[in-house]
């Protein structure tokens, strides 16, 4: 099925779709229907995404810091007016 109607374009959009039709050989009709039918299933399509993995590296401890008191951390960071 197909339905006749006004579409306006974009002076760059109708060059280009002339100019694909001519170069591919077929009707501006069917070429603007397949450059549009292209757009549609690439807007749907995602790409696959990679998952972003981060990877720890134990630093040590740093002599002198008592981590078992997050008051002295505190202070030591940001100094004693850390509140």
């Amino acid at each position: 099925m197909s339905i006749r109607t006004t579409v306006t374009l974009d002076d760059d959009v109708l060059a280009g779709v002339k100019r694909e039709s001519r170069a591919r050989g077929t009707p501006f009709r069917q070429t603007l229907n397949d450059l549009l039918r292209l757009s549609l299933l690439s807007a749907q399509v995602k790409p696959k995404r990679q998952p972003f993995k981060i990877h720890a590296t134990h630093m040590g401890y740093r002599p002198g810091l008592n981590y078992d008191n997050i008051e002295s951390l505190l202070s030591y960071a940001e100094g004693e007016d850390h509140r």
